[in-house]
């Protein structure tokens, strides 16, 4: 388990350090021979660009929540995402929290003020990545070999759905599930864990 910088208990990221192949760079040295990886979000995305240079260093991939794949994200997703950064970078809390409210079904305050905590360290990478393209060329992709799950939510401004459906005709061995919830990390847990677990081969805990 890769945990990159700026997330949970790890180091805050130098400011150059938001750009796609770098990224990809820490996630492959972090892989030490391991043939499955799972990515979500902007891991999702650096997984995309590490495949995209080495189309067999995986057998199985899991992109969950993929914000942007072979194009910019959709103008209204890269807006929210800058507004968010704007928010992170200056603190503000409160504005913060708002923007990650409005995208979370409702009942999940929880969620939310996690949501929240978290994205106050990553300003820095929210607005660099709102606009950067993880894969600029497709053509690589159609040269991967692992077999690929798409998790996508619906109604996630974040992430949207078009991302996900990209990436199943980019991969050639892609499946998309799709779950009808904008936070299926949070409202479909069990669903989701019986799906990566039949997906790697690895036994569920139920």
């Amino acid at each position: 388990m890769l945990t990159l910088p700026s997330h949970a208990d790890a180091a805050d990221a130098s400011l150059d350090y938001w750009h796609y192949p770098t990224i990809a760079a820490d996630v492959r040295s972090a892989l030490d021979g391991v043939r499955q990886a799972i990515g979500v979000s902007l891991g999702a995305a650096a997984l995309s660009n590490l495949v995209s240079t080495e189309p067999d260093v995986l057998d199985r991939l899991v992109l969950m929540l993929p914000a942007a794949l072979t194009q910019p994200r959709p103008s209204a997703s890269a807006a929210h995402v800058l507004e968010m950064s704007t928010a992170a970078l200056n603190g503000d809390r409160a504005r913060l929290r708002a923007l990650v409210a409005a995208d979370a079904p409702g009942g999940l305050d929880d969620y939310v003020n996690e949501r929240t905590d978290a994205l106050l360290r990553l300003g820095p990478a929210l607005a660099a990545v709102a606009t950067q393209i993880p894969v600029p060329d497709p053509m690589p992709l159609t040269h991967v070999t692992a077999e690929v799950l798409i998790v996508a939510a619906t109604g996630d401004l974040l992430h949207p759905l078009e991302t996900a459906q990209e990436a199943a005709v980019a991969f050639p061995k892609a499946t998309m599930v799709q779950f009808d919830s904008p936070a299926p990390m949070v409202t479909h847990r069990r669903e989701l864990r019986s799906l990566l677990s039949d997906f790697l081969g690895v036994p569920s805990a139920g």
